[in-house]
């Protein structure tokens, strides 16, 4: 099957637009194009498709090659897209897709229970909240995108500290644990009963852990992996999500945890 031709090729010799010089403009538009390549192609056929000489087309492909985001076939000579692509292509969904697959079942959450609804993944090392949709009671929550939270004292932590890496587990529960309150976990024996239950039950709450008087109800996503990417959670006064919660907000919190992971991939 022949390679496709883009309708975006134009001359090397173009000149310089407003948002970068010509020659990055070519760099980019000739991975987008082996991107889209069912196989190698060859540096003829890369210049004829972008209307450049062979040798500006090579300079590019070398430079691409270096850092990886082009490879060359050593038996035939032919370009392909390399795998750093594909690297940052994963980095990328892992850290975005989950968002905007969660996005109505937030909403869903939050009409179904009237708590408000958190989602969080893991960025740079650290628990981070994506998004809050507000609930319907009177209180409103003061924690918005871009909180960090602790691993050791919020049920989005705990989830991660149940189904994240070994290695995230290990180092939360060698370093120092924070107590918030006197019913903040800041134990590593303790901490690690807790994670265990966590992993067997496929839940997690912190009642009075950061602050007095509230609780979350958290549970995990994963993505086509069955890697962690993300953890969803209502949040809510006490009175309103009890220490040990009620058996229909846990079906709730599991069940819109489940149809977001089912949304990236993830198969039982």
């Amino acid at each position: 099957m022949p390679a496709r031709a883009t309708p975006h090729a134009q001359s090397d010799a173009a000149p310089s637009s407003a948002t970068g010089t010509s020659t990055l403009d070519l760099a980019l538009r000739m991975v987008e194009y082996l991107a889209l390549q069912s196989r190698p192609v060859q540096l003829a056929q890369i210049a004829t498709a972008f209307s450049a000489s062979k040798a500006t087309v090579y300079r590019h492909l070398v430079t691409l090659q270096r850092h990886g985001f082009v490879r060359q076939d050593p038996d035939t000579g032919r370009y392909e897209a390399g795998v750093k692509l594909m690297v940052l292509g994963e980095a990328l969904r892992a850290r975005f897709d989950v968002l905007s697959a969660a996005r109505e079942d937030l909403m869903r959450l939050r009409d179904q229970t009237g708590q408000a609804v958190t989602l969080c993944a893991l960025i740079d090392a650290e628990l981070v909240v994506l998004e809050l949709v507000q609930g319907r009671t009177l209180i409103e929550f003061a924690t918005r995108p871009g909180t960090r939270l602790d691993f050791h004292a919020s049920a989005h932590g705990k989830v991660w500290l149940a189904f994240g890496p070994a290695t995230l587990r290990d180092t939360v529960l060698a370093g120092p644990l924070k107590a918030w309150t006197a019913s903040t976990i800041s134990e590593s024996a303790a901490l690690r009963t807790e994670i265990a239950a966590v992993a067997t039950r496929g839940w997690s709450t912190a009642p009075d852990e950061v602050i007095t008087g509230v609780n979350t109800l958290a549970a995990p996503v994963f993505d086509h992996r069955g890697d962690l990417v993300g953890s969803i959670a209502i949040v809510g006064a006490t009175q309103f999500i009890p220490p040990v919660p009620d058996d229909a907000q846990v079906v709730e919190v599991v069940g819109a945890a489940g149809r977001i992971s089912k949304s990236l991939g993830w198969r039982p």
